[in-house]
């Protein structure tokens, strides 16, 4: 099944070259975690994870089609 997948911040730099998301395969009950793990985002990272605009966790199952955003947590002043 495919996924679009958008990285934020300086979680982008993991996409290749010049894109803003991209489309990936991954077998059928995959979750975000096996998405961040195509990436090599560390398995401890703290993470804000949306999946099809809504908060989602990593062991959150996809669906073919599913839209998955990943963000580094935010910090500001």
């Amino acid at each position: 099944m495919e996924v679009i997948v958008r990285l934020f911040a300086t979680l982008r730099d993991l996409l290749p070259e010049n894109k803003k998301m991209e489309t990936i395969e991954i077998k059928t009950g995959s979750t975000v975690n096996d998405v961040a793990k195509y990436y090599n985002i560390s398995p401890e990272a703290s993470l804000i994870i949306k999946v099809n605009g809504r908060h989602a966790a990593r062991d959150t199952v996809l669906e073919d089609g599913d839209r998955v955003g990943i963000f580094p947590p935010v910090g500001g002043g």
